[in-house]
């Protein structure tokens, strides 16, 4: 399976970092591939190429603030999951319905 993640939070520092390390551990305990883009006080880090976005199984939105060029993921709703960085910080799990 291959999970790609975008995480911002309202300050764009901790929780955008701290979502982002607890998506990529839960992706590798189960053996799964992983990407993070990351929208913090930086702007855009790693930014997903529209070949990460298309190939994925599942598209994680973790952000309590808007994301920037949602529009690329339009095509693809179908494959989105919405939590706040604090959820999947707590319990990444969530992000598989757990």
């Amino acid at each position: 399976m291959k999970v790609i993640a975008i995480t911002s939070c309202a300050t764009g520092i901790a929780h955008t970092y701290m979502a982002a390390e607890a998506i990529k551990k839960e992706c590798k305990r189960r053996g799964y591939l992983c990407k993070v883009e990351t929208q913090g006080a930086l702007g855009i880090e790693n930014k997903l190429k529209e070949s990460d976005i298309e190939s994925a199984d599942l598209i994680v939105f973790a952000n309590d603030v808007g994301i920037t060029k949602a529009e690329r993921f339009n095509p693809y709703k179908d494959k989105i999951i919405k939590v706040t960085p604090h959820e999947v910080i707590k319990n990444p799990k969530i992000i598989f319905g757990e």
